[in-house]
């Protein structure tokens, strides 16, 4: 996926808004190269299980390098529908390809408004430039 076309979250999530063949809104959800860039070397990621409810703002697994630990934020409410359970095996493939083979999880929304309260590319440049 094209980082230019994503939306991403203050916590460093990107969003891709996709619809499956029944017509529901699916939200595809991954960590921005960014991110990974300021953890460093990984060495441990958690996901959910398929059907399990998530809420914006709220914990959906997290990530370890050898720098820290930190959560993984949802940012959209809705059931997790796919989880990149083998990531948690290669945790190579999410730092050579965080915005394709790299996605975390595929939540289908519940409402589509908390989509307005993601940033563009553009938004999300200036944050990591601010925090650098």
């Amino acid at each position: 996926m094209n980082p230019e076309q994503l939306l991403y979250s203050q916590t460093h999530e990107w969003v891709y808004v996709e619809t499956d063949p029944s017509g529901a809104k699916i939200a595809v959800v991954g960590i921005t190269a960014y991110a990974l860039e300021v953890l460093t070397e990984l060495v441990y990621l958690e996901l959910p299980e398929v059907g399990r409810l998530v809420e914006a703002g709220k914990p959906f697994g997290e990530v370890e390098s050898v720098k820290a630990v930190s959560d993984l934020y949802s940012p959209v409410d809705g059931q997790v529908v796919a989880s990149n359970q083998s990531l948690c095996a290669h945790l190579d493939q999410l730092a050579q390809d965080p915005y394709g083979d790299g996605w975390l999880v595929k939540i289908r929304l519940a409402d589509d408004s908390r989509l307005a309260n993601l940033m563009n590319y553009e938004a999300y440049q200036r944050q990591c430039q601010k925090e650098s």
